[in-house]
Formats: C-alpha cells, sequence, structure tokens
C-alpha cells in the first residue's frame, strides 16, 4: 500500500531507538559544519527535514493512540518514553539550529528558503538550555498527569455515570434544574480533585519559572513568549490588545448577556448555568449522528471549493479522523499532522451539542490549512504561528453559514445568531484566561488560594455579566480556571484564539458582502502556510492587524448591529 493510500489505523508505530536518533542527528550536525559548498550543505539540510520529520511522526501516532484510550498501556508507556526523550532530543535539534545560524552559507539559503527560518531559530534557540533538560521532563510528566486526570473522570449525575464531555450536553439543556444539577456535578468533580490540580499546578508553574531564570531572565514570561515562536509581536501588543478588548468588547459582550437574561427570563447578572443556554428552547442542535454530520460535512467542503472537496474526502476515506466520546479518551479536540504521509489527524469529543458541527469546521480548518502546505521545504513552513493558525480554523467556521440547515436542521437560525454572539462573548473571556497567566508568572510563589482570588477578580473586569454567588462553588470561589487545559499544557497560547477570532471577525464581515471575495482572501492567507510572520501573512492577504485598535473597533460595532437587527421571530 503506498503511504498516500494508508489509513490511520494501519500506520505501523515503533518506538526509535534514542541513541540511534542521536547519533543520526550527531552526523548531519557534523556534515553541515563540514560542508564545502551550498549543494552539499543544502543535501544535508533536506536529509535531516526528512530525518526529522520521521521522528516526529512516530511521537505523533504514539500522543494520538494514547489520547484516543488513555487506557491502553502500550501507548501509555509510549507517552511516558516520548516525555523524557522530547527534551534530550531538543538539545540535538538546537546544536543543529547553531549549527544552520553560523553556515557560511547561510546567504543562500534564505535566497532560496526564506529568512523567517532563521529568524525562527534564533528564537528557539532562546529557548534551551542543557540545564532545563530534566526540568522539561518533569514539565512533560506534569502536563500529561493533568490530562490523565481529565480522562479519568468519572461524575455521577442522575444514577449514571459520565466523562466530561458525555456531561456537556446536559449542561446546556433547557430544564433549568438538570441544568444547573449537571454544573453542580461537574463541579464537585473539580473540587474532590483540586488539591491534586493544584499540587500539579502549582510544580508547572514554579518549574517553569525557574527555567526562566535558568536562562537569565526575571521570569517565565519571556522564555513563554519564546517557546510559542512569537516573532512579531510581544507582551506590550498584548497588553495594548487586551485594553482594547476591555473598552469596545467587554461591552457589548456585556448587552448580549443582557438580552440573553430577557430571553430567558431569569435576573442579571447571570449564574454560570444560565450563562450556557442561549434560547429558552435550548441552544442549537446538530441534527442526525455522527455520521450525518460527517457527511454533511463532506456536501460543505465539495462545494466550497474543488481543493477543500479533495482534502475532506481524503480525511473521511482514510480514516483521519477519531471524533466519538468515549470512556478513557482524553479531553478536547486538536488537528496534528502525521509528516511521513503528508496527512493531518482531527482528534475530537463528539457529544451532541453545536460544537461537534464547529468541530468539522474549526479543526478541519486547521487540517486543510496543512493539506494546502503539506509538501512546503522545510516541513516547519507548513504551519505558520499559533495565532496564525487559529485564523484558518475559525474563519473556516464562518465560511460554512450557507450550510447550517444540513448540519442543525430547522436550527440553523439559532446557530447562526449564537455562532457570531459567541465568537463576540469569547474574546473577553480568553483575554481573561491570558491576563491571569500574566499574573500568575510574575508572581510565581502565588498560593493556590490567591491564584483563585486573582481569577476571581479577573472575573469581575472581564465577565462582569456573571453572578459569583455561591451556587457552584468551584466557580463561584474562582476556580474555574482549572478546567482550562491550555492553562496548564500550554502557557499564553489563548491569547492566540483572541487574536485570530478577530481577525476571522473580519471574514465574517467579508462574507455578508461578498462570499467569493471572502474566500479569495481566505485562499490568499491560507496558501502562504508559515513562509511569513503572522502580521506579514495578514498584510499579504491584504487583511488588517488584530493589534490595530481601529480592527477590533470596526467588527465590533458590525456584529453587534447584526445581533441587534437579527430576526429571532418565532425562536424561544
Amino acid at each position: 500500500m503506498r503511504d498516500n493510500e494508508i489509513k490511520f489505523p494501519d500506520m505501523p508505530y515503533q518506538r526509535p531507538d534514542l541513541d540511534a536518533v542521536k547519533e543520526l542527528y550527531r552526523d548531519h550536525i557534523r556534515r553541515l559544519r563540514e560542508a564545502r559548498t551550498y549543494d552539499e550543505a543544502r543535501e544535508v539540510f533536506l536529509s535531516f527535514d526528512r530525518e526529522d520529520e520521521a521522528v516526529s511522526t512516530q511521537s505523533t501516532l504514539a500522543m494520538i493512540r494514547h489520547g484516543i484510550d488513555t487506557k491502553d498501556a502500550f501507548y501509555d508507556g509510549e507517552v511516558s518514553f516520548w516525555d523524557g526523550a522530547g527534551p534530550e532530543l531538543d538539545e540535538y535539534g538546537q546544536e543543529w539550529n547553531k549549527a544552520l545560524l553560523e553556515s557560511p552559507f547561510r546567504p543562500q539559503f534564505e535566497a532560496e528558503f526564506g529568512s523567517l527560518m532563521f529568524t525562527d531559530t534564533e528564537i528557539a534557540l532562546r529557548t534551551f538550555s542543557p540545564e532545563n533538560i530534566p526540568l522539561m521532563q518533569k514539565e512533560n510528566e506534569l502536563v500529561t498527569a493533568y490530562s490523565k486526570l481529565i480522562a479519568s473522570a468519572q461524575i455521577e449525575f442522575e444514577g449514571k455515570t459520565y466523562t466530561h464531555s458525555q456531561l456537556t450536553p446536559f449542561k446546556v439543556d433547557p430544564d433549568d434544574t438538570r441544568r444547573l444539577g449537571a454544573w453542580k456535578a461537574q463541579g464537585r468533580w473539580f473540587k474532590e480533585n483540586q488539591a491534586e490540580l493544584d499540587r500539579i499546578y502549582d510544580e508547572l508553574v514554579r518549574l517553569r519559572d525557574q527555567m526562566g531564570k535558568n536562562l537569565g531572565y526575571e521570569n517565565y514570561i519571556p522564555l513563554g513568549y519564546d517557546r510559542m515562536g512569537r516573532n512579531c509581536y510581544g507582551k506590550e501588543e498584548v497588553e495594548r490588545f487586551r485594553e482594547a478588548v476591555r473598552k469596545y468588547l467587554v461591552p457589548v459582550a456585556d448587552a448580549i448577556y443582557r438580552r440573553q437574561a430577557e430571553r430567558l427570563h431569569v435576573s442579571y447578572p447571570l449564574s454560570f448555568a444560565d450563562e450556557a443556554l442561549s434560547f429558552r428552547s435550548g441552544n442549537p442542535k446538530p441534527q442526525g449522528t455522527a455520521d450525518d454530520i460527517l457527511a454533511a460535512g463532506r456536501k460543505f467542503y465539495s462545494q466550497l471549493s474543488p481543493e477543500t472537496k479533495e482534502f475532506f474526502d481524503t480525511m473521511l476515506d482514510r480514516q483521519l479522523m477519531d471524533v466519538l466520546s468515549t470512556e478513557g479518551k482524553a479531553g478536547g479536540g486538536y488537528c496534528a499532522n502525521i509528516n511521513d504521509y503528508k496527512v493531518p489527524f482531527i482528534f475530537a469529543n463528539f457529544n451532541g451539542t453545536q460544537g461537534d458541527v464547529e468541530v468539522v469546521t474549526h479543526e478541519a480548518g486547521h487540517a486543510f490549512a496543512y493539506w494546502m502546505n503539506r509538501d512546503r521545504i522545510p516541513s516547519g513552513y507548513a504551519w505558520p504561528g499559533m495565532e496564525a493558525c487559529e485564523v484558518h480554523s475559525m474563519s473556516m467556521e464562518f465560511m460554512a453559514w450557507p450550510w447550517a440547515e444540513d448540519f442543525f436542521g430547522e436550527d440553523a437560525r439559532k446557530f447562526r445568531y449564537s455562532h457570531l454572539a459567541a465568537a463576540i462573548t469569547f474574546i473577553p473571556y480568553g483575554t481573561l484566561v491570558d491576563h491571569f497567566q500574566h499574573e500568575v508568572y510574575e508572581h510565581p510563589d502565588m498560593t493556590p488560594w490567591e491564584r483563585h482570588e486573582t481569577w476571581k477578580r479577573l472575573l469581575g473586569v472581564y465577565q462582569p455579566w456573571l453572578r459569583l454567588d455561591g451556587d457552584i462553588p468551584f466557580y463561584a470561589e474562582g476556580e474555574g480556571w482549572q478546567r482550562q487545559g491550555h492553562i496548564y499544557q500550554s502557557p499564553f497560547y489563548y491569547i492566540d484564539y483572541c487574536l485570530a477570532q478577530t481577525v476571522s471577525l473580519e471574514f465574517w464581515a467579508m462574507l455578508q458582502d461578498d462570499r467569493k471575495n471572502a474566500w479569495e482572501h481566505y485562499m490568499a492567507y491560507t496558501r502562504q502556510g508559515g513562509s511569513r510572520t503572522f502580521t506579514d501573512l495578514l498584510k499579504n492577504a491584504n487583511l488588517d492587524s488584530p493589534f490595530d485598535e481601529a480592527t477590533l473597533r470596526s467588527v465590533c460595532e458590525k456584529a453587534a448591529r447584526w445581533l441587534e437587527e437579527y430576526d429571532l421571530t418565532g425562536i424561544e
């Protein structure tokens, strides 16, 4: 079977010989340093890229298969192996980076492959010190422990037992008593596991703070930005964006929730359980089974463009998605790339809510972007930075609006309203997550209680529509951040969603005027892969920057006006 036909379950996994991989890397580093001509150096460069992709493929297969069943003893052992091996291989990766930066053929490399890879390499070098290897290994262990703890949840509710994902439909049930009961049940689980969640995060913060200090920084924040690969903006730009969110987005989001309280006939500020319910008759639900949703997805992508048709047919035909929520499966959803086979993979947890449809659009937006750039050299150019990647996914969600009836049937009108409202109201929450993390890493010696108090204080700034009345102690006491896995797993990632959501709202505004023009801009953005910085990708596709206050103000005003004027007649 050719690599371009093999299905995901048939992709072979084999743990590599770590010593052999290290020797292979050493050999490439030596050959690059000894190269006498650009052709020699280029050959070594391309060979290293291929070999590194092969190692990455095995690591990715182990991660995905462990996530599908965290109880699988074999892949549990393999993830433990990679938790330790990854930081060790990072040391060789950094030696390679040094050799590349010091190469006398850098001008020729830049002429052929662009200068961005050298900019990113310089940033990557700043993130590493051999002194941090044991800390990075421990960090991996702690992140895995958090993921396994969340995946192990057995939440008692109405006489049955559920995982977090399986409980989600009850958390948006239109019956007030049942919905509140589900929120309380989940809150109890977190309370019961609070000591362990506090311990894991406390260790992570202190470890990361020490990593930053080992590299000469005052705290973890500069290292965190470098680990995110930020190459065109920094802490100051993010702070200005947060200020603009407080100025423009929070009032609009507050108005959305005031209207929601009126629709639900509940008091304002809202309880956490009431915030989750958009309509008294219930939130929009996808129609049909998981297979029906995927079939609707096939129709959407088939009709959107020839490129998206080929892409999504491949995803389905080669079983490159695992979307059902099952016992022992890790929570959340993501897109990964399996380098040796030049394909993406989508991991998700369908649970009967509108989020199932958003997986088929959001995660598939990531996957399509990789698909369009899967043959780029070097392979790192297949993806831009994280904030740029989220533009692909969040904007693809809006591209799917004309097919909403296929996904939601009679709930399509509900979906369009709630989807746009959620895009607006998400940004203050995502900005809260970012602000919280900055305060945590600026004050790494905070006690767990002080972190909870910090979250509670910032809730009042970014989400003033929420009532902290003690009805659900886990949330009311400022502990709700512990369900946000990114805070544990990927520090400072969350603001990327907010920046990207701003750009996606720019696409939404274009779609209201001219769908063909919007798609042309989307493809102009996507086809660049990771060959440019985030701000240059936007500029090259004639899109505005989210760091420009006028961008946030403009999309906010247009979306707010649309929501206010949208006809909800007949919808309770």
